[in-house]
């Protein structure tokens, strides 16, 4: 008889400890938001979120309203779509609510790099002396010398008109701009490991289109890579591309290297000094690689179709750019230099500007999370308080709330290449319920999660989208080609991407 109470006794814990870890004896407590578990235990809707966040967050605040908590694979996640909660959430102390927790486990799955909070605010403090002031500006100018060297070498100093030359513009955008960023971050050949520097720009060329080869295959595999739901044989094939990645990027390659930014130079012998070993220096360069290149060159595309779709946009962003170079003393004509665009230049050029951030607008959709450590009030727009409860996570998801929102950018779906800027050229407000909006539009996150590096994708955006409009003529193939639609599986990620690619003719300009 003892032996049975023991083992059902012990049945009976272990039932009850498997019911409760599953969600089954959660319930929503006294001010609290609306709680929708869905029918699955543990999992909730974490199939219905990873298949289309957006359509499912819609569904969502259609039934609960501007808040509500959800089940997703085994964690509570309360969502807040009231913009004007915004401001207290990302600004929330971090002892309350918590970006780097979350941060830490996402980087250690995805790139193999396994971060330290001691190094956190010495390695911020490179991101603001490199990424902003005058670091931005030299930054600005590496970029511009590599777009100069992919993009401009082959142009004819002859008047006569070269042949046009077909292909797809999300490939061939993504290509250009990452690479032109990766060789200013991570820099070019030696000449003394290639003999001279032609043999050195060669290998750059080639180098850095083999990387961006492998690049892609990975960035394909990153949002299930990141939700851990990649079968076997991705798994494999993602393991290979890590491993790629941490010897193309190893420090033992450093000294084959020229004009490494400084940026990543200081920031890795800020590593080394503290006692990170090589191999987790390796992987830290690789997840910076992915942070400051997979976003702007999908950017670039839309911008760049954006502008095709629209002549009257396309008209004010190339005029605008060519006054200023005009400005500047620079033209592009038959026999002159490439053009040689600053930062002071990119500074100058208000339109452009909007419809970067339009762009941003329709296609950049991440979801910005925090841990909740301890249990925190919320006080909505409407006047009514919730409390978030500690161990749950809270989440974002501004695409959806603010970027798409009708009463806050009236035709949402809609490219306005100035729908940013007033005529004369200074910036918009936006409002809601006749209230001044702060946060309006969220590409780059918002608080401790904010990107870093946002200043200098920009730059590179810009950089390469103003190259294209006054050096090449530029015409879509089919020129009753429609918008296509957006891969759903990489909501959440930055910027997204495409289901398929466009095809494009392009021809320098005489």
């Amino acid at each position: 008889m003892t032996f049975w109470a023991v083992f059902l006794c012990t049945l009976a814990v272990s039932l009850l400890g498997g019911l409760y870890v599953l969600g089954a004896f959660r319930r929503r407590r006294p001010n609290e938001p609306p709680l929708d578990k869905g029918i699955i235990p543990w999992l909730g809707y974490a199939l219905d979120f990873r298949q289309d966040s957006s359509g499912f967050l819609s569904k969502m605040q259609r039934k609960h309203g501007d808040i509500f908590t959800v089940l997703i694979g085994g964690y509570y996640f309360t969502f807040v779509m009231d913009p004007f909660c915004f401001g207290a959430i990302v600004k929330e102390s971090r002892s309350k609510l918590d970006f780097l927790t979350f941060a830490a486990k996402l980087v250690l799955r995805v790139f193999g790099y396994k971060s330290n909070k001691d190094n956190n605010s010495a390695l911020h403090s490179f991101n603001t002396k490199h990424l902003m002031g005058e670091g931005l500006s030299l930054l600005t100018q590496s970029t511009m010398d590599n777009f100069q060297k992919l993009m401009l070498f082959k142009l004819s100093s002859g008047e006569e008109k070269q042949p046009w030359q077909e292909a797809g513009l999300f490939h061939y955008c993504y290509n250009i701009v990452f690479r032109a960023g990766y060789l200013a971050l991570y820099g070019t050949e030696s000449y003394q490991g290639t003999g001279n520097k032609k043999k050195a720009h060669e290998q750059d060329l080639i180098h850095s289109n083999q990387l961006f080869t492998e690049f892609r295959k990975y960035d394909r595999l990153f949002p299930r890579l990141a939700y851990a739901m990649l079968p076997p044989r991705d798994k494999v094939e993602a393991e290979r591309l890590k491993r790629f990645f941490w010897d193309a990027l190893s420090v033992s390659k450093d000294s084959q290297k020229e004009n490494v930014s400084r940026w990543i130079s200081e920031q890795d012998q800020y590593l080394a000094e503290n006692g990170v070993p090589d191999y987790m220096r390796d992987r830290f360069k690789f997840m910076m690689l992915w942070a400051s290149q997979g976003n702007t060159g999908p950017t670039a595309f839309w911008l760049l179709l954006y502008l095709m779709k629209d002549p009257e946009a396309m008209k004010a962003v190339k005029g605008e750019v060519e006054k200023v170079l005009r400005e500047y003393g620079q033209e592009v004509k038959p026999g002159s230099p490439p053009v040689n665009i600053t930062r002071d230049m990119l500074d100058q050029t208000p339109f452009l500007d909007s419809a970067v951030e339009e762009t941003l607008r329709l296609v950049a959709a991440p979801i910005l999370i925090r841990a909740v450590l301890q249990d925190v009030n919320l006080k909505m727009s409407s006047g009514r308080e919730y409390t978030l409860r500690k161990g749950d996570r809270v989440a974002l998801f501004p695409h959806l709330s603010v970027q798409m929102n009708p009463e806050i950018h009236p035709e949402p779906h809609k490219f306005k290449y100035d729908r940013f800027v007033n005529p004369d050229g200074t910036k918009k407000d936006f409002y809601k319920n006749g209230k001044r909006l702060k946060y309006f539009n969220m590409p780059w996150g918002a608080g401790v999660s904010t990107c870093p590096g946002r200043f200098f994708a920009t730059a590179e955006i810009k950089l390469f989208v103003s190259l294209m409009l006054t050096h090449y003529d530029l015409e879509l193939v089919n020129d009753k080609e429609e918008i296509p639609a957006i891969d759903s599986s990489r909501w959440g990620f930055g910027t997204m991407q495409p289901v398929r690619d466009v095809r494009f003719r392009y021809r320098p300009r005489v």
